[in-house]
């Protein structure tokens, strides 16, 4: 997965304790689902649920807890579907941060819906969530570099040196020359393994292209390497 392989190449975060939830404090948008994202549980392994009477998930019984490979072959095995590439954005205390993410994915047209994957021990997170809300920017193929720096640990507001910005109806950065970017509230966070699923409701987003399929092409992560796409035909 894009994150485990930016923290193998020297790019591990530093752990922290959870925070708690908080509400959006001076957001642009209010929260119309709630007042603050919830956080829910995966419980039982088998047949488990969520703290919701209209979430359900199911295992199968014959899972086997213990699996026949280990965690390099799980990444291995797992570099081989490409991604794209995505810096989640947001502000805490009115300061920027964000980080690079792999894990991106839609979630529902109705309400429209998307969701990335975060590590727990993920500084940058803790203070995403502080805010409330983020912004998902799409990267190009020109700019692998940011890919990188936004993968690096250290002071979040030198992520952002020499790198053009402006805000979006959130407040959270939209980087400039992304070829997309997406404006989120958080909706609600899922505690997953090792990871936080964060399901964002949409409130506004953009694409850099024409609906022809014309524009910058974007970023693609593939088997621990950066790159980019070429259409055939």
């Amino acid at each position: 997965m894009i994150t485990d392989a930016f923290r193998t190449a020297g790019t591990a975060r530093t752990c922290d304790h959870r925070r708690s939830v908080r509400s959006p404090v001076g957001s642009a948008f209010a929260r119309t689902a709630c007042s603050s994202p919830r956080r829910r549980r995966l419980r039982s392994p088998i047949c488990s649920d969520i703290t919701s009477d209209s979430i359900v998930v199911q295992v199968s019984e014959n899972t086997d807890p213990t699996p026949a490979f280990d965690a390099q072959d799980f990444r291995t095995v797992l570099g081989h579907f490409p991604t794209g590439v995505t810096i989640i954005s947001g502000t805490d205390e009115g300061q920027p941060v964000g980080f690079t993410i792999g894990s991106f994915t839609s979630v529902s047209l109705d309400p429209p819906l998307v969701g990335f994957l975060p590590m727990k021990d993920s500084d940058t997170w803790a203070a995403i969530e502080r805010g409330g809300s983020f912004c998902v920017n799409v990267l190009s193929r020109d700019q692998a570099d940011l890919c990188w720096q936004f993968a690096k640990t250290g002071n979040e507001a030198e992520r952002y040196d020499d790198v053009a910005w402006h805000a979006a109806p959130t407040g959270s950065p939209i980087i400039d020359r992304a070829v997309a970017w997406i404006d989120c509230n958080i909706e609600e966070v899922y505690e997953m393994g090792d990871h936080y699923f964060v399901l964002g409701r949409v409130v506004a987003l953009e694409a850099d292209a024409d609906h022809d399929g014309s524009g910058p092409f974007p970023l693609l992560f593939f088997k621990g390497t950066l790159g980019g796409f070429a259409a055939e035909g």
